[in-house]
């Protein structure tokens, strides 16, 4: 069966040109969705994704009405995969995995996106690594100096009560805890 998403990012915005072609395509049942496509959780989306059986065809108008991202795309395309479906979009030929070339095609797009995040995992490690050694800390910032950490540690051999050095230190307890 031929399944068919259709999205715009706002309510003022008209669905009916990417019905009309959804339709003229074969889509037996088509998900409409007003929404902005920056926003991973789509309800109508996942609500499609999660009905997908063997041989359903997931069509949408263009790409950009599924996905913003070549990652999230293929993220999408592999859950059908997973599923035993197929995708096309009509605005896109190349785009379709039921023909062999698209499926080509998409694979050199899954190569292509993996070696970019790739890139961008060895860049920021580099980038990080740096950073330490400059003296950059990462990580939220501590909540009590290193004078207030000691004394809180003394307070404690003193025998006061963590809510009452809490409140004095203005922190949660279980900031005091893990000094503990």
């Amino acid at each position: 069966m031929k399944i068919g998403y259709a999205r715009v990012s706002t309510s003022e915005q008209t669905l009916d040109a990417q019905l009309r072609q959804l339709k003229e395509a074969g889509c037996e049942l088509i998900f409409e969705e007003k929404i902005s496509g920056a926003r991973r959780d789509r309800p109508e989306l996942e609500k499609l994704l999660s009905q997908v059986r063997p041989d359903d065809t997931l069509v949408v108008y263009k790409l950009d009405r599924l996905a913003r991202s070549t990652h999230h795309l293929l993220e999408i395309v592999e859950t059908l995969q997973q599923k035993k479906g197929t995708f096309q979009s009509l605005g896109e030929p190349w785009a379709d995995t039921t023909s062999h070339a698209g499926k080509m095609i998409m694979t050199i797009f899954a190569g292509i996106a993996e070696f970019e995040r790739d890139l961008i995992r060895e860049r920021t490690g580099i980038g990080r690594k740096q950073a330490m050694e400059r003296g950059v800390k990462f990580g939220r910032p501590s909540k009590l100096s290193k004078e207030q950490k000691a004394l809180v540690l003394k307070l404690i051999n003193e025998g006061k009560s963590v809510s009452e050095i809490a409140r004095t230190f203005k922190v949660n307890r279980s900031t005091i805890y893990r000094l503990e």
